[in-house]
């Protein structure tokens, strides 16, 4: 008999059983794949480490969480400065949208208040966005959701802008100053050497099961243990009973250059149009060579270019489709998880969120603070 057995081995599965642990609890974790640490996974190829689900920028405001996880690895000083390029005019603009960009889009624009002049002209009058694209085009205007907007979000939802929530886009920052760090937070960076010392040493000492899928045998673990912590898709513990929520997943092609030690000298470039079918080029080097010198002790280069692709069942989830219908249906399903006397729901596939690093470790820790 376990305190909790803890169903996936993601961030809210391992700090969850950190925490459990370190407050005597006894604990299993089940993990469904072969390896540890959920879309953070990274794996080592040379000298580079290659973030293996997607790249992963650790940010937060929030300095009790930062020293949390920084007490299981050193985190370099990494900037999150990621490019747009547009084959239309074949441009490179900065992001996130701030004065570079609007300079590099508008040759007269000098100062912020040129340019919050353009952008309110360029508004539509929009003033109750009922979509994804009114949303855009309420913030930034239309030149700027057509450019750098428009055909980025089609390829990675796979739908029309008018057709997605407004939501979606409230996530863009929009700066009136030079400030090319994507993130406001205090606290940012890379771990150095990648993110999988950190589930190591989350899950040290910890019982762990992987190659394990709990729903093929739910009954049996449900009876080992007091409680089960939940951090995979919330229609399949319910066996679809109300229907499959939609989700978005990720195609990768990887490129391995030892002709060259820089492919796009940057570790992130969005493609915003939609005759190039990848959303972006990841270059991983970038995350942990931060000087020239540094990237250039590494006479190679690896990249991955990430895919948009509509789920379909036995592909890995990775982004849920918050729109009305989605909404309602996760709805039904939390109202059930809301009754379980004995089951925690948490992380991104439970709650049928988009979460950030930061808040995941939040929500897990906010549990022990309450108990």
């Amino acid at each position: 008999m376990y305190d909790y057995i803890i169903v996936g081995s993601g961030l809210f599965g391992s700090v969850f059983a950190y925490m459990a642990k370190q407050n005597g609890f006894k604990c299993l974790v089940l993990e469904k794949r072969h390896e540890i640490g959920g879309n953070c996974r990274t794996e080592k190829f040379g000298d580079i480490i290659v973030h293996k689900y997607g790249p992963h920028v650790f940010h937060t405001n929030n300095k009790e969480t930062w020293d949390f996880v920084t007490q299981f690895a050193d985190f370099n000083n990494y900037v999150n400065s990621p490019l747009a390029y547009n084959s239309d005019d074949d441009m490179v603009y900065n992001l996130p949208f701030n004065m570079n960009t609007f300079k590099q889009i508008w040759d007269d624009v000098k100062t912020s208040a040129d340019a919050k002049a353009k952008i309110e002209s360029d508004k539509m009058g929009i003033t109750n966005p009922q979509n994804l694209e009114e949303q855009a085009i309420s913030m930034v205007g239309k030149t700027i959701y057509e450019k750098l907007i428009k055909g980025y979000t089609e390829k990675q939802w796979g739908r029309d802008c008018k057709d997605l929530p407004a939501d979606i886009i409230k996530r863009i920052p929009l700066r009136f100053n030079y400030n090319n760090n994507y993130f406001n937070d205090k606290y940012q960076g890379v771990p150095i050497g990648g993110y999988n010392q950190i589930f190591e040493k989350l899950l040290d000492g910890i019982e762990v099961k992987t190659d394990t899928d709990y729903l093929k045998d739910k009954e049996y673990w449900d009876s080992q243990a007091k409680t089960i912590v939940y951090t995979g898709r919330i229609d399949e513990f319910y066996d679809n009973k109300y229907g499959s929520l939609d989700w978005r997943t990720l195609r990768w092609e990887h490129g391995y250059y030892t002709d060259r030690t820089e492919y796009q000298g940057t570790a992130i470039v969005n493609y915003t149009t939609k005759d190039v079918n990848y959303t972006r080029i990841v270059e991983h080097k970038f995350f942990e060579a931060l000087t020239d010198e540094e990237s250039n002790e590494i006479p190679y280069t690896i990249i991955t270019r990430e895919f948009p692709v509509e789920f379909k069942e036995g592909m890995e989830p990775f982004y849920p489709i918050n729109d009305k219908k989605n909404t309602e249906l996760y709805n039904k399903y939390k109202k059930l998880a809301d009754g379980e006397n004995n089951v925690i729901f948490g992380g991104r596939l439970a709650e049928y969120k988009y979460y950030d690093m930061a808040p995941v470790i939040e929500k897990a820790l906010s549990y022990w603070k309450k108990k």
